[in-house]
């Protein structure tokens, strides 16, 4: 194992950007920038052992200062979306940035986690990013620290690790933004990527992407993907949920979520051979792909469209903090937040 650090530039309030590239044995190669903690780069060798830049971004650092979709990014203090761009806590209302519709979209699009540069601490096979926030920044409750550690193995397992405390009750609900491509960077739609979700059930949602507050069987739907099937199968089903939001949009509940790492998800691009293996600790796990993408600056040059990138961004339930029969995403005090989740090739 080696990291190199790399200095990328510096961020609009002049602080240093650096990459950090984590290098297994195998020749894999991962650069997160301090810059919101962002996944630059996962380089790893196909079935032909040429090395292949499996996500979507940018070449240039000042993209990532505007990064309209999340290319990469790391989103807190909450991830997915809040219905009526607000909550309540012991009878107490916040109010956060109504940037989506009427609706709440990934904390704050000028002012998140991932428009900030965090402190970081390297270790021998990991890099660890540290943000703090005030009480009240962005809307949020809680003095609050949050940390993410990237952790790469010589079995090409990348691992994020979360970590948080407050000093109230707050929402913490982080994720990463990361949209994969296993057929390179510049390689065109991932509908012929072959999935399998390892989720029974998932959260039906309407206009605007905010849930119902049901959680319903994906049995006989499009939705289902319990055998292994390509994306593009039913992408453009006449179906009411993937047409509400374009394509695949939707929260899927891991099947047997515990607490514990469970599997969620395996995903192979027959045309390289690289596959993931992909399990978390946390109960749900947006499966996106990419509907709304749309930048003409992507990496060497090449545009990125509708299609172009699949996410799987592990997570507590989507305005999870309105529904009591949600699983509870409130921590503070009491109850750290702390959450596991791999991204392993092959």
């Amino acid at each position: 194992m080696a990291i190199k650090r790399e200095f990328i530039g510096e961020a609009p309030n002049g602080a240093p950007v650096y990459g950090y590239h984590l290098i297994n044995t195998n020749g894999m190669d991962v650069c997160v920038l301090n810059f919101g903690a962002t996944i630059k780069s996962i380089v790893v060798p196909d079935k032909d052992g040429n090395k292949v830049d499996v996500a979507l971004g940018y070449d240039n650092l000042e993209a990532y200062f505007d990064n309209d979709c999340f290319l990469g990014a790391t989103i807190g203090p909450n991830g997915n979306r809040i219905k009526d761009a607000k909550f309540s806590i012991d009878g107490k209302e916040y109010q956060l940035a109504v940037n989506d519709g009427p609706n709440n979209l990934h904390s704050d699009a000028d002012n998140g986690f991932h428009k900030r540069v965090w402190e970081t601490e390297e270790g021998t096979d990991s890099v660890t990013f540290t943000i703090e926030a005030e009480d009240g920044d962005i809307g949020f409750p809680g003095n609050r620290k949050m940390s993410l550690t990237y952790t790469l193995t010589d079995d090409n397992a990348l691992t994020l690790h979360y970590h948080a405390t407050s000093d109230a009750k707050s929402l913490i609900n982080p994720t990463n933004h990361c949209y994969f491509n296993l057929g390179g960077k510049d390689n065109g739609t991932i509908e012929e990527h072959v999935v399998k979700l390892y989720a029974s059930t998932y959260v039906p949602v309407v206009e605007g992407a905010i849930p119902t507050g049901e959680i319903l069987t994906v049995e006989d739907t499009p939705l289902d993907f319990r055998i292994a099937k390509t994306i593009g199968k039913d992408l453009k089903a006449d179906y009411e949920q993937l047409n509400v939001v374009g394509g695949y949009d939707h929260n899927f509940c891991v099947d047997g979520a515990d607490g514990t790492r469970r599997v969620f998800a395996d995903v192979t691009c027959p045309a390289t051979g690289i596959s993931m293996h992909c399990s978390t600790t946390l109960p749900g796990f947006q499966f996106y792909t990419g509907n709304f993408l749309k930048t003409s600056v992507g990496k060497g040059g090449s545009g990125y469209g509708q299609f172009d990138g699949f996410c799987l961004e592990t997570q507590f339930y989507p305005d999870g903090i309105n529904r009591p029969n949600f699983p509870d995403c409130v921590f503070g005090p009491d109850r750290e937040y702390d959450s596991t989740t791999v991204y392993q090739f092959s």
